[in-house]
């Protein structure tokens, strides 16, 4: 793909969650922002799909969209294709519909034209070798269970290990339970009886941030950025190539990230919290 193939019409591009999407209309030198709940192919029916998509069709300026780019989690085989049959019925009167994975959007948001290895670190992780315009290779992640090394979950699992094991200091352990509201009961409820465990555990990063100062915790997100790059990364075999990455966690603990980064002898050129921008420059 090259930059001077894109047509100068009105384009939509869609950066999409489970929990929130972000819309860009492009209108020549306009721009036009909105936000909507996620859209999540695999977890929601058509009906669910398209209600979203009516709010968006309502909030644009205007719905003669002659292009739509949407990059989301759940953009897989036969989800994928009912999800751009959708799209197509939304905005009849585009020409180009294009429905991918949130894992390609991220290597064009942070990679653009240029052969790179783009990684995902938010609540999950993700990464993958990228050729200027598709994935060629992937590691399966595998979710913060079996894997998700260097996510937002993984980082609070290690951090409540060290915490209620005893391996910080007792003054942050007293400090964690009265700034979160949270007893060792409340934790073990929200990590295995309660639904979504991986974003209670990711929600704990400010509080780790927070307390960066504390060299233990330091070396908490150390490791698991470490893990990351030895289990993820280095598979690819590529360090002649530049890493880039989006997500809360990349940018929340950027320094730290290229610390680990440049210790497994890679360069890292870009890191944005969130591809909109990025793909806004890609298109």
């Amino acid at each position: 793909m090259n930059p001077s193939n894109h047509p100068k019409g009105k384009t939509l591009i869609a950066d999409s969650g489970s929990t929130k999407t972000d819309w860009l209309l492009i209108d020549g030198q306009n721009e036009c922002f909105l936000h909507t709940e996620g859209i999540n192919p695999i977890l929601q029916t058509s009906g669910q799909v398209a209600g979203v998509l009516r709010q968006v069709v309502e909030g644009l300026p205007s719905s003669d969209v002659q292009e739509i780019h949407f990059y989301g989690a759940g953009c897989i085989g036969e989800h994928r294709e009912r999800l751009a049959q959708l799209l197509r019925e939304a905005f009849p009167q585009a020409g180009k519909v294009e429905a991918e994975s949130d894992l390609l959007g991220a290597a064009r948001a942070v990679c653009g034209y240029e052969e790179g290895i783009a990684c995902i670190l938010g609540t999950g992780s993700n990464s993958c070798l990228y050729d200027g315009e598709r994935i060629v290779e992937n590691v399966p992640p595998l979710g913060f269970i079996l894997g998700d090394e260097g996510s937002g979950a993984v980082l609070g699992r290690r951090f409540l290990n060290a915490l209620l094991k005893g391996r910080l200091p007792k003054a942050l352990l007293d400090g964690f339970y009265e700034e979160m509201n949270l007893t060792y009961a409340d934790i073990i409820r929200r990590v295995y009886r309660e639904p979504m465990p991986n974003r209670f555990l990711a929600s704990l990063s400010p509080f780790i941030h927070a307390h960066l100062d504390e060299p233990a915790v330091e070396q908490i997100v150390v490791e698991n950025f470490d893990d990351f790059f030895g289990k993820n990364v280095d598979k690819y075999g590529r360090k002649d190539l530049p890493v880039c990455a989006v997500g809360s966690i990349a940018c929340a603990y950027e320094p730290c990230f290229r610390h680990v980064a440049d210790a497994h002898g890679y360069e890292v050129h870009r890191i944005l919290k969130s591809p909109i921008d990025g793909l806004r420059t890609y298109y």
